[in-house]
């Protein structure tokens, strides 16, 4: 169900990056469960941070690691983890980081996906450096019959921890929901971190229709599907959960070079500018919007002078042409007209400044000329979705 890429190869064609990672510890991923985490813990895979080492730090187990790694396995078998999503959704792809493990990184991986109805409810508390698996740690994930799961991820083989090479790319051809995975490393040693990048997908049967909800939340649903440019932050931190925690919690474009040497502005106060960076985004269910919420907190000196919103309603069969062209010939309708914005400041648009009022599946956000914007929130309410648009929601 996975496609092993050679190193040339995976930089162009892991077009999953640009989806969520449903796994972060961010969005509320755990790891319930691992064989062994002698020298690092296991939930070192989900943080948010990039990998560091520390050539002086070490523990009473041996070398402090920035990532999950076990002892050199001396019996039978091989180590593997039990992760909860998150965001339980669609996964379409997977970066296993071996960040700083250059001669202790796992050989191979595989990766199993399951979807359970009810959430297990034991869950390894605290420091677990040094630690394995209890027996009746072990009895109790049994009974979820990881061994049994549908593989994602091949077995396949890991490269070695260097700047050149720890990103190791999967991609993943699963159509079914996913809640749980199970990371098998064989037979042991270490990986930095754990990406694993879909859509999130909820149950929309029990929502009404006069339910106001964030459509364009990752956790609802909602996922970037293109941008001009994302520099310094990815355009998929909007629609993260919570506020952002700093500047790289959001999107951060560069400074633009098609800049007039000499910035001069319109009778509201909008500056005139050649060119303008944009994003867009699939719902996660077509509604109609009611508010918008622009947030550039941490964005001082480097917001956005004006923004824009617009929206359209297409089919999965649009949707396609559309990435396939670069977005160049999505026909937006204007959702919200342009808005001057301010410095670390939380915006609020209602019905007032909105000026489309039926029901939209995608939104492009535009920002110029450049700048930050740490969230984007869609306050609307759910529409009914036409048959070929339903499809649209499940596939990508």
């Amino acid at each position: 169900m996975a496609e092993r890429k050679t190193e040339a190869t995976q930089a162009a064609e892991c077009d999953f990056l640009h989806f969520n990672d449903l796994v972060c510890e961010t969005v509320g991923g755990q790891v319930i469960f691992a064989t062994d985490e002698w020298f690092a813990p296991a939930r070192n895979l989900l943080k948010i941070e990039p990998p560091q080492f520390l050539a002086s730090a070490f523990t009473p187990f041996g070398k402090w690691m920035d990532g999950w790694e076990t002892r050199r396995k001396r019996v039978p078998g091989h180590d593997w983890c039990i992760i909860q999503l998150g965001v339980p959704g669609l996964i379409c792809g997977v970066d296993v980081d071996t960040s700083f493990f250059t001669g202790n990184h796992s050989p191979h991986v595989s990766i199993q996906g399951g979807c359970l109805e009810d959430t297990p409810t034991f869950t390894p508390d605290g420091d677990r450096t040094g630690m394995a698996a209890s027996d009746s740690q072990t009895a109790a994930v049994a009974t979820l019959g990881s061994e049994a799961w549908p593989e994602l991820v091949c077995v396949s083989a890991l490269q070695p921890g260097y700047s050149d090479s720890c990103h190791n790319y999967f991609k993943v051809n699963f159509n079914e929901r996913v809640t749980h995975l199970r990371l098998n490393m064989y037979p042991d040693g270490g990986i930095a971190r754990v990406r694993v990048y879909g859509v999130g997908q909820r149950d929309w049967s029990s929502v009404s229709s006069n339910q106001l909800l964030d459509l364009v939340a990752l956790t609802n649903g909602g996922v970037c599907l293109g941008y001009s440019d994302a520099h310094f932050g990815h355009p998929r931190n909007m629609i993260a959960p919570g506020r952002a925690a700093n500047m790289a919690d959001g999107w951060e474009t560069a400074r633009r070079l098609d800049r007039p040497k000499e910035l001069k502005a319109d009778r509201s106060g909008i500056l005139q500018v050649p060119g303008f960076e944009w994003a867009v985004f699939r719902l996660g269910h077509q509604g109609r919007i009611s508010t918008v919420e622009l947030d550039t907190e941490h964005f001082k000196g480097n917001y956005p002078d004006w923004c824009r919103i617009e929206g359209c309603s297409l089919t999965l069969e649009d949707e396609v042409l559309r990435i396939r062209s670069g977005w160049a010939s999505a026909r937006w309708q204007t959702l919200l007209p342009p808005q001057k914005l301010r410095p670390h400041h939380r915006h609020h648009f209602g019905e007032a400044e909105l000026t489309l009022s039926r029901p939209i599946s995608h939104v492009r956000v535009i920002m110029a000329p450049d700048g930050g914007i740490s969230r984007l929130r869609l306050w609307g309410r759910i529409a009914a979705v036409a048959a070929n648009q339903e499809r649209a929601s499940s596939k990508l």
